[in-house]
């Protein structure tokens, strides 16, 4: 049964922060080129799922949309209402063309932004390809007690953006997320039991 898994996959971390693992992922490639091929290639979205599949967490989703917002909205809005996902990751739709408009579309589902997530990418991205950096508008935040990361399209961002910062902290914010629904479960147990 879906509702016990997750509780099945709680725990917590060495410091006591409660965490979910393995997680179960969601990966949006957002590309209306890619979308409209019948055999679209995808490396952005095989890097992401390649990354958390090797550190034991589980691809559950894969969708190809197109550069639309009410098409990434709908798509991103559908997964985090569902209980067999607990991260969803966008790539491509970060830059600064007219149709790039992923932060937006998924940000308007955010009830609350994790701005450290911006400001960590662009300050890692700097190293790597320079003042290009400041062209790349990834974002994250929680929309139905689910992490949404929003990633440009490129392998070696994707690449970045997992291994360095969304993979060692999802679990943790997965976790937090959704550990008010933990209380109530528990209370809700409790109370049956007296």
């Amino acid at each position: 049964m879906v509702a016990t898994d997750r509780a099945e996959r709680r725990s917590t971390d060495e410091h006591g922060h409660d965490i979910i693992d393995p997680l179960y992922v969601a990966v949006v490639t957002v590309s209306s080129s890619r979308a409209a091929e019948t055999d679209p290639d995808d490396p952005g979205g095989d890097t992401i799922e390649e990354i958390f599949e090797d550190h034991g967490h589980e691809v559950r989703v894969r969708e190809l949309v197109r550069d639309d917002y009410a098409t990434i909205r709908t798509a991103v809005r559908s997964l985090v209402a569902r209980r067999d996902v607990d991260v969803v990751v966008t790539t491509g739709g970060t830059g600064v063309t007219a149709d790039d408009v992923s932060p937006e579309a998924t940000s308007a589902l955010f009830e609350r932004e994790l701005p450290g997530f911006g400001e960590l990418f662009r300050s890692l991205s700097w190293e790597e390809v320079g003042t290009r950096a400041m062209a790349s508008r990834a974002t994250a935040g929680i929309a139905a007690d689910t992490p949404v990361f929003c990633l440009p399209g490129s392998t070696g961002a994707c690449t970045t953006a997992c291994e360095e910062l969304i993979v060692p902290e999802a679990p943790h914010l997965a976790g937090l997320a959704t550990s008010h629904q933990q209380d109530a479960t528990d209370q809700s147990l409790s109370a049956y039991e007296e």
